[in-house]
């Protein structure tokens, strides 16, 4: 799909800033990130080389805290970041919807990271920056909740979902609000200060205090993840079996199994889920077994409640 190029017409007029160098932050999956790259980097130099702008990626074991998403940096002059966004997007979409043609899955988000202090200029009073964008673009545009989670972390997740045309302009105007904001800028000086080992991420007290501030645990109410662990008897290797509801098993598994591949690689275990109607006792939970060393089960079982838990947020 080729992109389309955003109407010079529709920019706000905003004196000399369009010609200043700014920068854009996003989140990718782990073979959201590949697609991107492409063999030998082909496909990363060659979005590069169109919209001549800096892009940085975060290694594959570098997380967003609470995700397992990479950080992916655009950093130029705005015109060449739109380009670089709009033929990521596009790859994106051919690569995982082929048969969408110019809609973007419904299911398709794209998120940027923002940090906490630049939120309200995006927000407005009452809400009526937003709002306004929405109305504006027809896309739906979502902000998290200052993460309670992890602390020290500033950054919030800005989700834009639509059509192509849909998203495109919302992130123009998004990009254009932020640079009215002169604290915005200092982001840019450390593009993944939060991009830490997925198995430190995921170490005992993360999902502790997720758990906690979700309410989720054993008998916890409105359980979608049950944290029943079960020892495996085979004793030439160590497996733990957890608990999800069959109606979250799809998050697990991803589109076209994505996210359970790209947990396998990020974390080395392997992971098998039950057949339908095979639950765990006295539930209508499937079973999830994983199997590997104990780092790699313990880091594999976080990104599952990770996955579910941020489902049953939004």
């Amino acid at each position: 799909m080729s992109p389309q190029k955003t109407r010079k017409g529709s920019k706000p007029q905003l004196a000399d800033n369009e010609e200043k160098a700014t920068h854009v932050r996003l989140l990718l999956s782990n073979a959201e990130a590949g697609a991107i790259i492409g063999k030998g980097g082909s496909t990363i130099n060659e979005i590069k080389s169109q919209s001549g702008i800096r892009i940085q990626l975060s290694r594959n074991n570098e997380c967003f805290p609470g995700t397992s998403d990479r950080i992916i940096m655009l950093s130029g002059g705005v015109d060449g970041i739109l380009m670089a966004t709009e033929l990521i997007l596009s790859r994106l979409m051919d690569e995982f919807y082929p048969e969408d043609g110019a809609e973007m899955d419904p299911e398709y988000k794209i998120r940027m990271v923002v940090p906490n202090s630049s939120c309200g200029g995006i927000i407005g009073k009452a809400g009526a920056n937003i709002r306004s964008l929405i109305e504006e673009t027809g896309a739906d545009i979502r902000i998290s909740p200052q993460d309670m989670y992890y602390p020290g972390l500033q950054d919030r997740i800005v989700t834009v979902a639509g059509a192509l045309a849909q998203q495109m302009r919302a992130i123009a105007l998004i990009v254009w609000k932020l640079m009215e904001d002169p604290y915005y800028q200092q982001s840019a000086n450390t593009p993944f200060p939060y991009a830490v080992n997925v198995y430190y991420l995921f170490c005992p007290t993360y999902p502790a205090l997720m758990y906690n501030a979700m309410n989720y645990g054993q008998n916890g109410p409105g359980m979608m993840y049950q944290n029943n662990r079960q020892p495996n008897k085979d004793d030439r290797s160590t497996s733990m079996t957890i608990g999800v509801a069959d109606e979250r098993i799809g998050l697990v598994v991803g589109r076209g199994g994505r996210n359970l591949m790209e947990i396998t690689q990020l974390t080395g275990a392997r992971i098998k889920i039950s057949d339908r109607g095979d639950f765990m006792p006295g539930t209508s939970d499937r079973k999830v077994t994983i199997t590997g060393s104990e780092n790699a089960i313990h880091a594999a079982e976080s990104m599952i409640s990770a996955k579910v838990v941020s489902a049953a947020e939004r």
